[in-house]
């Protein structure tokens, strides 16, 4: 490889981009309108338009991507976690095109990001299973009647995604065929793909996780494992490595079905078999991610090993640098610092980052996507940076791990800070009355009361009006920001005055947008009697869905239609 062509955005094409350096080969980024000046589209050596605003004309456009590896003389593409790094139809465009791919196989993409072709591997080896459906459901009806098989708690989840989009936990009857709905929503909208499988749930389960690595040469490698199982909305916020609390069998185990599924599989670079582990110590497969992981800072801080810079060598027929899972040194934490305000349900929180002052000092890391006067968009996912502290006990990276949280300043945005400062303190986590965390303790037992964030400004209009110019005789096209140009447009004549926006909540009667997103449908009919606390919409910001409730009892009317964006505070409905 000589130049690496990276289909992602963030943190994460930043991190790539880095490793790119170290590895010694170019690296091209591509980006949204809104990201036209985000820290990966600067560090890179170069970087390409991809002329469009949600994710389905970014970077989940394989055209795109691809006529952009070929404009830039790229030879290889990364596609970093998200968006098609699981997609096997762009594994094989970027193979077809005649260009390496940085990761597995598009046959093992296939076989692995098919939860359901997943599990019949793992059956297949002796992996530990909870009941499923053997095929993806085709609807509501299939799932009700999984349920009435086997018994709730049930898990509905996307059959070609991961990172817990597209992924619903039902507890009752009654909300089973709205949880299905949106769970095919959300795969649609992250993966493309709606197809979904039902699982039954293991209630209070820890998630615990093997790091994998594969070569071309057979060799396949557990780096360890790491706990997740600090989540909310199914994405997590805290990850540690190796996984504390486990005993030796247990572990044990974990290791040999990660490598006799990836084996089986015959995978190749980095992967990760993730676990459920129950409450009295049962331990069941959940899914294989082939993919490189946000958490796998973690491992690489207590391992020594560059997971990146491994993904690397194997796609260039290298053989792996570790041929045996390493003796752990020491403990590390990873705290995702999310764009969300933690008072407000973790409602996330697009717009300007004004002030972005990171720790350091013995044992910290910051891997981050934006800085002081970057802009968050609300087209895709929260994640800002990522906190990694290690320690030489999980007892010294949390000691490290409080200075590092008290030193880390985030202004202009909300953030997950208040959390993960609360976090690190509460028993349940610490363990030492046991480890009573699991992946829905924040739902159910986190109960410390943190404050709502003052409400972020709104969030600036990121696209791009293009024009062609010529520049010494030479066609190219020439994109300004379009806030710019509406500013210059609507500037007011001499003596009159700017008027507030049309759509602002004024009154009792008007229901604000309680985040910065997008209808996505309305649950009620303009003219419906609700009462307080009734659903009445859906709206999707950052790649997440959230029920918008009335704020008090009466006749609904629509002020927005599905499909249109809302600023924060902006008026969604009137009810009186």
């Amino acid at each position: 490889m000589k130049k690496v062509l990276i289909a992602n955005r963030g943190e994460i094409a930043v991190r790539i981009i880095r490793a790119c350096a170290d590895y010694g080969v170019g690296s091209v980024a591509v980006y949204a309108n809104a990201d036209i000046d985000a820290l990966h589209a600067r560090l890179a050596d170069e970087a390409y338009g991809l002329d469009g605003e949600r994710p389905a004309d970014t970077y989940l456009n394989i055209p795109k991507l691809l006529d952009i590896a070929r404009r830039s003389g790229a030879d290889a593409v990364h596609p970093g976690y998200g968006f098609l790094s699981e997609s096997e139809a762009f594994a094989r465009a970027v193979i077809d095109a005649g260009l390496t791919w940085i990761g597995p196989s598009p046959e093992t993409i296939a076989r692995l990001g098919d939860k359901v072709e997943a599990r019949k591997i793992a059956l297949q080896v002796g992996a530990p299973l909870v009941a499923g459906t053997s095929d993806p459901v085709t609807d509501a009806n299939e799932v009700l009647a999984f349920a009435d098989k086997y018994g709730l708690p049930i898990i509905i989840k996307a059959a070609f995604g991961g990172g817990g989009r597209g992924m619903k936990i039902a507890w009752r009857m009654d909300e089973v065929e709205e949880l299905y709905a949106s769970a095919v929503r959300e795969a649609v909208t992250a993966f493309g793909r709606g197809e979904c499988f039902v699982e039954q749930f293991l209630d209070k389960p820890r998630h615990i996780e093997a790091q994998v690595l594969a070569d071309q040469h057979g060799n396949v490698v557990v780096l360890g494992t790491r706990d997740c199982s600090l989540q909310r909305r199914n994405q997590k916020l805290v990850e540690e490595a190796p996984a504390p609390f486990l005993t030796d069998a247990q572990r044990a185990r974990i290791h040999a079905a990660a490598r006799d599924i990836c084996a089986a599989a015959g995978y190749t670079s980095a992967g990760t078999v993730e676990f459920l582990l129950s409450t009295g110590g049962a331990i069941s497969f959940l899914e294989v991610n082939t993919r490189l992981q946000v958490e796998h800072p973690v491992t690489e801080q207590t391992t020594g090993v560059d997971l990146v810079i491994e993904q690397l060598r194997v796609a260039d027929g290298l053989p792996l640098s570790i041929t045996e899972t390493p003796v752990p040194l020491g403990h590390s934490i990873e705290f995702r610092i999310n764009a969300e305000d933690v008072g407000r349900g973790f409602l996330p929180t697009p717009g300007p980052v004004q002030r972005f002052d990171v720790p350091s000092g013995p044992g910290v890391r910051v891997d981050s996507g934006v800085q002081s006067g970057s802009v968050v968009p609300g087209t895709f996912d929260s994640l800002m940076a990522k906190l990694i502290v290690t320690g030489a006990t999980r007892e010294q990276a949390l000691a490290r791990a409080r200075r590092a949280l008290r030193e880390f300043r985030i202004e202009g945005v909300a953030s997950v800070l208040p959390f993960h400062r609360a976090v690190i303190d509460h028993a349940d986590f610490l363990g030492a009355d046991g480890f009573r965390v699991h992946t829905r303790w924040i739902e159910s037992d986190f109960a410390e009361p943190l404050a709502a964030a003052a409400r972020a400004e709104p969030q600036h209009d990121g696209s791009l009006l293009r024009t062609a110019i010529e520049i010494d005789g030479r066609r190219m096209v020439l994109g300004l920001p379009a806030q710019l140009l509406r500013g210059l447009a609507d500037a007011p004549a001499p003596g009159s005055a700017t008027t507030p926006a049309q759509l602002a909540a004024s009154n009792a009667a008007d229901l604000p947008s309680p985040i910065a997103g997008t209808v996505q449908a309305w649950k009620v009919a303009v003219g419906d009697e609700v009462n307080e606390g009734d659903p009445i919409a859906v709206m999707e910001a950052m790649k997440m869905e959230m029920q918008v409730h009335a704020h008090r009892a009466g006749r609904v009317t629509w002020q927005a239609a599905a499909g249109t964006f809302l600023t924060a505070g902006t008026r969604l409905a009137n009810i009186e």
